[in-house]
């Protein structure tokens, strides 16, 4: 689903996006979403930079985000920014198959296994990940 950010003008289309209050759109066409609560992207190398820098100060802007997660597709690997009472925000990091990100706002746990349950890594760098 495409998210809109009113501050900044960006429409994007997120890996992931949740809402648990009423979902609420630019429009009446249902499809581009205003109000997200978490924002999770899976970067590759080529969009790493511009999903850790410029794309999250602008998904920063937007009032009910909570948390972005950060999934590689390189490794085994997430990092979990929530944002602080005091607008903060604070890294979480997970690269151990046994280890867990706690995603707070819904609440759910994100161990990392699960989430690469089906992903089998090349042996060499610069191999890409294949999804059996």
């Amino acid at each position: 689903m495409r998210v809109y950010i009113p501050a900044t003008g960006l429409y994007t289309y997120p890996d992931l996006a949740i809402v648990c209050d009423k979902p609420r759109f630019i429009d009446g066409e249902f499809d581009t979403l205003l109000n997200p609560l978490v924002i999770g992207e899976v970067v590759s190398p080529s969009t790493e930079v511009y999903d850790r820098t410029e794309k999250f100060e602008h998904y920063q802007t937007i009032p009910s985000l909570k948390e972005y997660l950060l999934l590689s597709s390189e490794r085994m690997h997430a990092d979990l920014f929530t944002r602080g009472s005091d607008g903060k925000w604070v890294l979480c990091t997970a690269s151990h198959p046994e280890e867990v990100n706690r995603v707070a706002s819904i609440p759910c746990r994100l161990v990392l296994k699960d989430l690469y349950e089906k992903v089998e890594f090349g042996e060499r760098s610069g191999t890409r990940p294949v999804i059996k």
